[in-house]
């Protein structure tokens, strides 16, 4: 089975890579930030539903725009995107008080839920998840053992053969 018919199978890659990039970035930005030689990143198990679906219609965009538009006004649609994903999940969490991330600290956010200090590393992250995630997610194929592979002969170390 291609994964590319598999929606359920890219939306899993798609939010592992997501949960483990939020991990490695806050474990970065606390290093950086605090000299915090722990390396201790911080997530949400929203961040496996958010990135995952976001991802998702990333990958729909990249297949529509490839063709139409160059790599870096596409990445700016990507970042885009992403912030209007966060601000609508974010304010979503809010109303259950489920929000794990509050930019209210930055000089340049709305209402605490994005910030533009991060569009770069979101405009970067887009960049990657399309030439690296999003790309190789959609040639890999995932199959099961073949049919043949239950009767081929396997030689026994007494000579005798026997079927798989």
């Amino acid at each position: 089975m291609a994964a590319g018919g598999c929606p359920l199978t890219r939306w899993y890659i798609y939010a592992i890579h997501g949960y483990f990039c939020e991990v490695m970035f806050t474990a970065t930005w606390a290093f950086v930030a605090e000299r915090d030689w722990k390396f201790q990143g911080v997530t949400s198990v929203w961040a496996l539903f958010i990135y995952g679906t976001s991802s998702l219609v990333l990958e729909r965009m990249y297949l529509v725009l490839r063709g139409r538009c160059p790599l870096l006004s596409r990445c700016l649609c990507y970042t885009l995107w992403i912030y209007l994903w966060e601000f609508a999940t974010g304010y979503l969490l809010r109303r259950f008080d489920a929000c794990p991330w509050d930019y209210s600290h930055f000089r340049y956010h709305l209402m605490g839920l994005v910030t533009l200090e991060y569009a770069l590393f979101w405009f970067l992250g887009s960049l990657v998840l399309e030439k690296l995630i999003i790309g190789n997610t959609l040639r890999l194929r995932l199959e099961g053992p073949s049919p043949a592979a239950t009767t081929v002969p396997i030689p026994s170390s007494r000579g005798q053969q026997r079927t798989n």
